[in-house]
């Protein structure tokens, strides 16, 4: 039961947004399987990017890989796929798709923003206004081990870091002024006397002092996305970014709890409460029935949650090795270890580890379920299942409701994932009026219906270098 009157449409004349989440290392993209291709292949990401193009998708999305999962210090071998730099990649793919985003999931922890920013605007540039950024941190030691200084910053700090990185990126993207190039052969000059300024920034985390080099896009700024849920990461998206990317999509109640959530944040800081788009991760498993969709969900979950996987998964709840357990008996007897999470193996906390132990076991005696089904049913859920015309239904009310703007979908298979949704899932929400039918626009900005850039406005919220 949902807790708005079907009768009352908030937002009747909502569109619903699509993108696709590229993600690289991980067990829910099956790699196992018969119908699965490479995730490394070059083809196999342009196949990706042109297929979602051809729905009518907003973006591709690539995940970041500073460090291949570890369980225990050893490879994780059942999910290894490596994944390329993403800028490198999403500047291969502008120059065989035409108006889809491009967005790049870039650390600001273990990055500068001199070179960041300006690598992230030349892919907006080469794409002519179709670059996203999608702003992450960590603060964990086993991915900074890869750098210098380290996993030092604690979870506050990491992203007092990225914000301040902001800020400069946001600068040197504004340091060119419109028509600053000159436009005829004739002009006095390339450029216009004062047309590019200096860009100096002293701060806790930066020290910069340079002129930029390049001139904005169509789109002013890449489009700057954020996925973390934490309140610190809430109020960052809510102060800066341009879409939040989260894990809130498969329950409605859930989705609209979050949603208003962050549009209370946003009148906070001064923004509109419209200004921000939110698209939820999700997978969209589709059958020409009910039946047929859900039996396709249980070989979905058998391939991505295999004995071993489902052993890992569980040794991280336990927090110890149960790589001798029977992934097809029972949950282990041993009671679990409380230990530091090193973020190995896509580990999320678990603030009592012991609780969620209780809850599993007691789910598992009154249902006989082994320790893998335990895992597939009571472990991360993810995403929609059913047919094509129930889930149109479905993300309608969605978005016409005002708990997501869209979807970016994760595919469960590659490079193939895809093809289901857009040949018949999407034509369905046509149907509804709640999906284009063609692109309107050509920038990423443009395809999500956002406003100019933060800095290019008068609003409180306007950000300054210092």
């Amino acid at each position: 039961m949902t807790r708005t009157d079907p009768l009352d449409v908030p937002r009747p004349h909502a569109q619903l947004h699509f993108g696709v989440f590229f993600q690289g290392v991980n067990h829910w993209t099956v790699w196992s399987a018969p119908e699965s291709g490479s995730q490394i292949d070059p083809a196999s990401f342009r196949r990706v990017a042109q297929t979602a193009e051809r729905g009518l998708f907003d973006a591709f999305f690539l995940g970041e890989g500073l460090r291949l999962r570890e369980v225990d210090g050893r490879i994780h071998d059942l999910d290894v796929a490596g994944r390329p730099d993403a800028i490198t990649q999403l500047a291969a793919l502008a120059a065989v798709t035409r108006r889809i985003g491009l967005v790049s999931t870039s650390n600001s922890t273990f990055n500068e923003p001199a070179d960041l920013a300006r690598r992230l605007s030349g892919l907006d540039l080469l794409s002519e206004g179709r670059a996203g950024w999608n702003v992450v941190t960590t603060d964990n030691a086993w991915t900074g081990a890869n750098f210098r200084r380290g996993g030092y910053l604690d979870h506050a700090d990491r992203y007092r870091r990225a914000e301040e990185f902001l800020t400069v990126a946001r600068a040197l993207w504004d340091g060119w002024e419109d028509g600053a190039v000159a436009d005829s052969a004739g002009a006095p000059a390339w450029s216009a006397p004062g047309a590019v300024r200096q860009v100096r920034h002293r701060g806790p985390q930066f020290d910069v002092d340079l002129a930029p080099t390049l001139p904005r896009s169509a789109q002013g700024h890449p489009v700057i996305f954020q996925a973390g849920d934490s309140g610190e990461g809430r109020d960052f998206a809510a102060r800066d970014a341009d879409v939040i990317f989260s894990a809130h999509g498969g329950d409605f109640d859930d989705a609209l709890t979050f949603a208003e959530d962050i549009r209370r944040r946003l009148r906070k800081v001064g923004r509109p409460d419209d200004d921000l788009r939110i698209l939820p991760g999700t997978e969209i498993i589709l059958g020409a029935t009910e039946e047929e969709a859900l039996e396709k969900k249980h070989w979905v979950r058998l391939q991505q949650v295999t004995p071993a996987t489902a052993l890992g998964i569980a040794g991280l709840l336990w927090g110890i090795d149960l790589s001798d357990h029977d992934a097809d008996g029972p949950l282990p007897k041993e009671d679990p270890v409380v230990a530091e999470n090193d973020g190995s193996f896509g580990a999320r906390r678990i603030a009592d580890p012991r609780a969620v132990v209780a809850e599993w076991r007691a789910k598992a005696d009154a249902h006989g379920w082994s320790l893998r089904e335990t895992v597939i049913a009571l472990g991360p859920q993810r995403g929609h299942v059913g047919t094509p015309s129930g889930l149109a239904d479905k993300f309608a009310h969605y978005v016409r409701h005002g708990a997501i703007d869209g979807f970016n979908v994760t595919p469960y298979l590659i490079p193939d994932g895809l093809d289901d949704i857009v040949d018949l899932l999407v034509p369905e929400l046509q149907e509804r009026g709640v999906y284009r039918t063609e692109y309107t626009g050509t920038t990423l900005r443009q395809h999500l219906g956002l406003r100019e850039p933060l800095t290019h406005r008068s609003a409180p919220d306007r950000r300054q270098v210092g």
